[in-house]
């Protein structure tokens, strides 16, 4: 049953993203600069790590917060940033979850939230750059860079606001941020992906 459900819920999801990918542009010079906040029921922050050398595990976190100051003509001056928080993780089992979030691990009643705050906007091309910033995570604050990719923005096809996505990347190592339980035999290095899509305030 809960097979089928899903399977339903991909089908419909993407039979609702069809519309979008056909009035999505990638041009630069065709995106309303402005200020966008985060849609969350269509973003998504990943998380990977390679489970005891036998298998890449990913988890994910839902209901991210944040703005997007998005200057399209000046890519440099955009400025992003974002929350998510640790009680959102999902994961297929629940006792890792609980895990997860646990003083050995996050310890998500002690730091709520993870965020983002971009310093420093680098160009690469009409749609990728390279942006730097703070990521604060487990009560510790270090600098990240994220590879950035403009998925494509338009008039959502569903409720007509303008909405702009991307899709940003990068690593770190947790134990930077004093997440070192089984290290190394659960990976220090963990691979970040956020799909973020954002809507323009009118």
């Amino acid at each position: 049953m809960k097979l089928s459900v899903l399977a339903l819920g991909l089908a419909a999801g993407l039979a609702f993203a069809a519309p979008a990918s056909a009035q999505a542009t990638r041009d630069p010079a065709q995106i309303q600069a402005g200020t966008y906040v985060v849609d969350p029921n269509h973003t998504q922050a990943l998380f990977t790590v390679n489970h005891f050398g036998f298998s890449p595990y990913t988890g994910i976190f839902s209901d991210v917060s944040g703005t997007l100051d998005l200057q399209p003509a000046k890519p440099a001056e955009s400025k992003l940033k974002v929350s998510i928080p640790v009680k959102s993780l999902y994961a297929p089992s629940q006792h890792l979850v609980d895990s997860l979030k646990s003083d050995k691990w996050l310890d998500a009643a002690q730091f709520p939230e993870m965020t983002f705050t971009s310093t420093k906007v680098t160009p690469e091309g009409k749609d990728k750059a390279k942006v730097a910033g703070d990521l604060t995570l487990h009560g510790v604050t270090k600098p990240v860079t994220l590879e950035v990719t403009l998925v494509g923005a338009g008039a959502n096809p569903m409720n007509k606001k303008v909405t702009v996505g991307f899709e940003a990347k990068g690593t770190i190592k947790r134990s930077d941020f004093g997440v070192k339980t089984f290290v190394p035999a659960i990976s220090d290095e963990v691979h970040l992906v956020l799909n973020g899509a954002f809507e323009r305030k009118d």
